[in-house]
């Protein structure tokens, strides 16, 4: 896929997104699943998201409790948990005492640290 077929694709979900109908979600999801490696079906919600963020979040909030997948919500959450660990720790929580990662690159979180994400 190139680059201006990718950039189709995450206005579609994008769009998807916004007008919160999860048929079309679902289906543009199983399309890309045939297309991408699971990592790359994820990066692309991920950009969608971004994309949506900025202008309506409820589509956001609808988007991940009633369209993404688990096993891409997993991905998701795997290629973002560096850079929450990073944040976190730039705040100035201890790697160890206030949050870690576990063998399978999940965040772990203290209570004190899931207020700050």
């Amino acid at each position: 896929m190139n680059s201006l077929e990718l950039d189709q694709e995450i206005g579609k979900m994008a769009v998807a997104m916004m007008t919160r109908n999860s048929t079309i979600g679902k289906a543009l999801i199983a399309h890309l699943r045939t297309q991408m490696t699971l990592e790359s079906v994820a990066g692309v919600l991920l950009v969608s998201i971004q994309r949506v963020v900025w202008f309506d979040t409820d589509s956001v909030v609808w988007t991940i409790k009633h369209l993404i997948p688990t096993d891409i919500m997993e991905e998701i959450q795997r290629m973002t948990s560096f850079a929450v660990y990073k944040h976190l720790v730039g705040k100035g929580f201890v790697p160890g005492k206030d949050l870690s990662v576990d063998a399978n690159g999940k965040l772990l979180l203290k209570e004190v640290a899931k207020v700050t994400v």
